[in-house]
């Protein structure tokens, strides 16, 4: 689904949706109480307070890459959001496919072993009993069923959190507060456009970073067809103008969407019509046949990686 307009602006609806907010509110902080596993390895986690896409794969992927460069024994764990997993499963990305893992287990698998479980830990006794030292959540932040060592909440700079309302009412799990009083530092990606940063608490630490394409070279000057199914496509089109790619045609899927070949087939259409070169993200290209359109990825570029670092211990 698309989010709805006046999640972002307020309006009448937030008002009246008010009473049901409330209760989600207070649903999620009654679930979150919950007493959950310490596990016997170091659990970092990548959360946020909103629903939809902040960045919090694009952050596990670079903690997962800054720790494997360190030779660490560390894994994933993802609830496999777009797939279809019961239980505990290690991806294994030669047998696994997005229908049955979700996209952004693919990525992260190509990384470090990953785990999907709802029950974050369930997967975390199986990464530990296969030597998993140091668990990197991708989501999680109010799953109560593992105890968390370091959690930072990403915040997505262009679009904050929204109306400041909780669903339905507007975008956000829970409050802002309840969130962030969990949670070790902030992470927040991209120039501070609607003023997020002034909805922090007082002393928590706030990680600024930028997001910088990968693999956009080769597009540079020409025309695309830009398409996406993640939690913001605006960004991502937003990202290819920037650097210096003429999208001459945008499409915009739900997160997660499944395409099916007809689909891939009328972007293709499309992309020859406008003579032009079909892109999407890497979570996309997980969902579509290997190489059938350009990709480009996201990686982040800190502003003060030493405070990154300092955190991992």
């Amino acid at each position: 689904m698309h989010p709805p307009h006046f999640w972002r602006y307020g309006g009448t609806p937030p008002a009246l949706l008010a009473p049901l907010a409330a209760a989600y509110a207070a649903a999620t902080a009654r679930r979150v109480a919950r007493p959950g596993w310490r596990a016997p390895a170091r659990v970092l986690c990548c959360g946020n307070a909103s629903v939809g896409g902040a960045g919090k794969t694009t952050l596990a992927l670079d903690l997962g890459l800054r720790l494997v460069a360190r030779g660490a024994p560390v894994a994933f764990l993802t609830r496999g959001h777009g797939g279809r997993v019961r239980g505990v499963l290690r991806v294994d990305p030669a047998r696994h496919d997005a229908a049955l893992a979700g996209d952004e287990a693919l990525l992260l698998a190509a990384v470090a072993p990953t785990y999907i479980a709802a029950d974050r830990a369930a997967g975390a006794r199986a990464a530990v009993a296969e030597g998993a030292r140091l668990l990197v959540m991708d989501d999680g932040l109010q799953n109560p069923t593992l105890i968390k060592d370091v959690s930072f909440l990403v915040i997505d700079g262009a679009a904050g959190f929204g109306n400041g309302r909780v669903v339905p009412a507007g975008p956000l799990r829970e409050p802002v507060a309840a969130a962030a009083a969990r949670c070790q530092a902030a992470l927040l990606i991209g120039a501070d456009a609607t003023g997020a940063g002034a909805a922090l608490p007082h002393g928590l630490p706030v990680l600024r970073a930028e997001l910088a394409a990968e693999g956009i070279a080769g597009l540079v000057g020409r025309r695309v067809l830009a398409f996406a199914g993640i939690g913001r496509p605006e960004k991502f089109f937003a990202m290819l103008e920037r650097d210096g790619v003429i999208v001459a045609g945008r499409r915009a899927f739900p997160d997660h969407h499944r395409y099916a070949p007809a689909t891939l087939g009328a972007l293709l259409e499309e992309a020859a019509r406008l003579g032009a070169v079909p892109v999407t993200t890497p979570k996309d290209a997980a969902r579509l046949p290997p190489g059938a359109v350009a990709v480009v990825g996201v990686r982040l570029v800190w502003q003060d990686a030493a405070a990154l670092e300092h955190l991992l211990g």
